[in-house]
Formats: C-alpha cells, sequence, structure tokens
C-alpha cells in the first residue's frame, strides 16, 4: 500500500500493552531509543503484533512542535 507519509522509522516491537479497548505500542528503533503509539485493541489484534516484530511506525502530523535543548 502507499502511503503520503515520508516520515517511516523501523524497529522492533518492544512491549504491546492493551485493554479492552486501547493498545499501546512501544518500539525500539534503536541506540535505545523507542516511540510509543497509542491504536485500538481491534487494529493491534489485525496486524498481529507482539513482541519482537519488525514494524515500520509511519508518522504524518499536521504539526510537530520543536524545542532548543
Amino acid at each position: 500500500m502507499a502511503l503520503s507519509a515520508r516520515n517511516r522509522l523501523t524497529g522492533t516491537v518492544k512491549s504491546v500493552n492493551a485493554d479492552e479497548i486501547m493498545a499501546e505500542i512501544v518500539v525500539e528503533l534503536g541506540d535505545g531509543e523507542t516511540i510509543t503509539s497509542t491504536i485500538t485493541r481491534g487494529s493491534a489484534d489485525r496486524l498481529g503484533l507482539a513482541e519482537g516484530d519488525e514494524v515500520d511506525a509511519v508518522i504524518k502530523a499536521s504539526e510537530v512542535m520543536i524545542d532548543s535543548a
């Protein structure tokens, strides 16, 4: 499937924490960095997400805030 989003990060599922409605997916990107996504439980089940799976985190946002270090 082609997507318009250009920000694609490949990583490994570190954890899947799901309740009846939502699922929190933590993806390890490398060098100890992680990204967390909250998706519906139905989507997590449909994708069959499990710890150790290689996934792509696709980011599309209309606003990204930057703060100086």
